[in-house]
């Protein structure tokens, strides 16, 4: 028994068979396609994983520009409540 219960012999007939309808030149088309294809996307999915990480590092100082802006705006909401409040006292 060979894989998925196809015995090797087969298999060789099956891979004769595909040579002889396609031919080698077509086959040897596909599989550089192919490999092409795989390329290009673990390619792609390296360049998404380094965009990631990289969004990540700049989102971080990002986020604490705003918490720190927040906090800004939040004082001067404060401090100016407190002066209308006193101007009108």
């Amino acid at each position: 028994m060979g894989i998925g219960g196809i015995s090797v012999g087969s298999l060789l007939l099956i891979l004769i068979i595909v040579l002889l309808v396609f031919g080698t030149k077509k086959l040897r088309n596909v599989g550089s396609d192919l490999g092409g294809a795989i390329k290009g996307f673990r390619s792609a999915m390296k360049d998404g994983e380094n965009r990631d990480s990289d969004d990540d590092e700049e989102s971080e100082p990002a986020q604490l520009q705003s918490r720190s802006q927040e906090g800004e705006s939040t004082a001067r909401k404060t401090d100016t409540s407190e002066a209308r409040d006193r101007s009108s006292s």
